[in-house]
């Protein structure tokens, strides 16, 4: 009998030190290939379609994890095999293959910075995301130009011209458009509701507030000027007068090569042309930022009607009409005639 328990004894302590022995091993097999001062990285990219086996004998063949299948073996006692994200990933031998999958599987992809300047227009916007390789150009314009688009993404529309927000942004390639223009959206949407915490006390709509922080980011660049360039374009709302800015005109006219023309300011069919309408014009010209639109919140207090450029970005304040056509004269007018 002291026998038989002896045995049994000797077989639990051999059976112990088996399974000891096995999940060392177990636990070696998912370690790092390489330590930290030889690690290694890798641009990975999971497509759509990827099984989880092919992308584990894919890593070992890349000597990014140690073993598939003990990698299989892994993400199925952690459920993690129909869970894979698609993207493109840096991926180092030195990390651990639990580490490697938890990166794979929760999305930790690679990011790519993009900066949006104020003032761009949607075409402008998609060539640049086209030019990073983060959005194929007319996929993005057709969601910017989906009449049901502004409803769906939370503004007043026409279109999202205007609402695609100019800031530095890190998306990663292969995001849809649509989350691209989104999250440009929703910036404008979080930076208008920090300069208006009360958005129904103001008197203007989210439509006429982004269309006029859009004129008026279009028709200078000198960041002092702002506030006077909105209050001028807002006292002469409040008078009846037309807009007559430049900006809105050319917006209007397809394929502008640059050069302003009097039959594009008699242009009636034109529906930007304030030199025509009244108001402002149906929509957004540009994407303003953060200092045009508190412009419009926070206009000057001054009487001036109207304004003309000095040719070197800045601009000359009128409160009259003969002010203003002496101010003309010797800013342009002399000027073309030199």
């Amino acid at each position: 009998m002291k026998r038989a328990f002896l045995a049994l004894g000797v077989l639990a302590l051999l059976g112990a030190i088996a399974a000891g022995a096995a999940w060392l091993w177990f636990e070696r097999e998912l370690s790092p290939v390489a330590v930290p001062d030889a690690a290694r990285e890798v641009m990975w990219t999971v497509e759509a379609g990827d099984s989880f086996w092919a992308v584990a004998a894919k890593l070992e063949r890349e000597g990014v994890i140690r073993n598939a299948r003990v990698a299989r073996w892994y993400a199925q006692s952690e459920d993690l095999a129909s869970k894979l994200k698609i993207g493109e990933y840096v991926l180092s031998n030195a990390k651990s293959t639990p580490e490697i999958f938890d990166a794979l599987t929760r999305g930790r992809v690679k990011t790519y910075s993009v900066s949006i300047p104020e003032g761009f227009r949607a075409t402008e916007i998609a060539a640049r995301l086209a030019a990073a390789e983060l959005a194929e150009e007319d996929a993005f314009l057709t969601i910017v130009f989906d009449p049901e688009s502004p409803a769906r993404f939370g503004v007043e529309g026409p279109t999202l011209e205007g609402y695609l927000f100019p800031d530095t942004y890190r998306f990663a390639r292969g995001l849809p458009a649509e989350r691209i223009a989104q999250a440009m959206v929703d910036q404008f949407k979080a930076v208008r509701a920090e300069l208006l915490p009360d958005p129904e006390s103001f008197h203007l709509s989210m439509r006429e507030h982004a269309t006029l922080a859009s004129i008026v980011e279009k028709e200078t660049g000198a960041a002092h000027e702002r506030p006077l360039i909105a209050a001028v374009f807002l006292n002469r709302m409040k008078r009846g007068m037309k807009l007559q800015t430049d900006p809105t005109v050319i917006y209007g006219i397809k394929d502008f090569d640059g050069n302003i023309k009097r039959i594009h300011l008699e242009d009636a069919s034109n529906p930007y042309n304030t030199y025509r309408i009244r108001g402002l014009p149906p929509g957004p010209i540009a994407s303003a930022g953060r200092d045009a639109l508190r412009a419009v919140v926070e206009p000057a207090e001054t009487p001036y009607l109207f304004f003309v450029s000095r040719n070197d970005g800045t601009h000359v304040f009128a409160k009259t009409n003969a002010e203003h056509e002496r101010n003309v004269d010797e800013y342009q007018r002399r000027r073309r005639r030199r």
